[in-house]
Order: structure tokens, then C-alpha cells, then sequence
């Protein structure tokens, strides 16, 4: 399972969202309990997802720098006599 280091504060406010968007579709209210279950879910089905995209999202920067840093490299090259 995913890791995610969060405050409680944090946690907090995100199970709060989850129960207010909950009640906003369903015009249910759910519970504490319910809203962490539903978290957990997120984390454990969806959240390596959105950590492999943010990985390769990162290679894909990172490659463009170094493309972009080879390229000033060659640029200091001085000529050979």
C-alpha cells in the first residue's frame, strides 16, 4: 500500500471534503468512518497511479533539462586549432 505522509490537520480536511462531496452527489450524509474507508480506497486503488504519472512526469522534465543543459555544454565548446 501507498504511504502518504500527512499531518492530521491535513487528513482531517480531506475527509471533510469527502463528506461534503459525498452529501453534494448523494444527498447522503456519511460518516467519519465512511469518509476514511472511501480515503483509503483512494489511496490504495487510485494513488499508485497518480504516483507513477507524477514520476514519469518528472523523467519527462528532467530529460527535457538535461537536453537543454548538453545543448549550452556544446555551445561552450571552443574550436580545436
Amino acid at each position: 500500500m501507498l504511504t502518504i505522509k500527512m499531518t492530521k490537520e491535513e487528513k482531517e480536511e480531506i475527509l471533510c471534503r469527502i463528506q461534503t462531496f459525498h452529501y453534494e452527489q448523494h444527498g447522503e450524509e456519511i460518516g467519519m468512518l465512511g469518509a476514511e474507508n472511501l480515503f483509503e480506497f483512494f489511496i490504495r486503488e487510485l494513488g499508485p497511479f497518480f504516483y507513477n504519472k507524477g514520476i514519469m512526469d518528472s523523467k519527462d522534465v528532467l530529460m527535457d533539462k538535461m537536453l537543454m543543459l548538453e545543448e549550452d555544454l556544446y555551445a561552450l565548446k571552443r574550436p580545436m586549432k
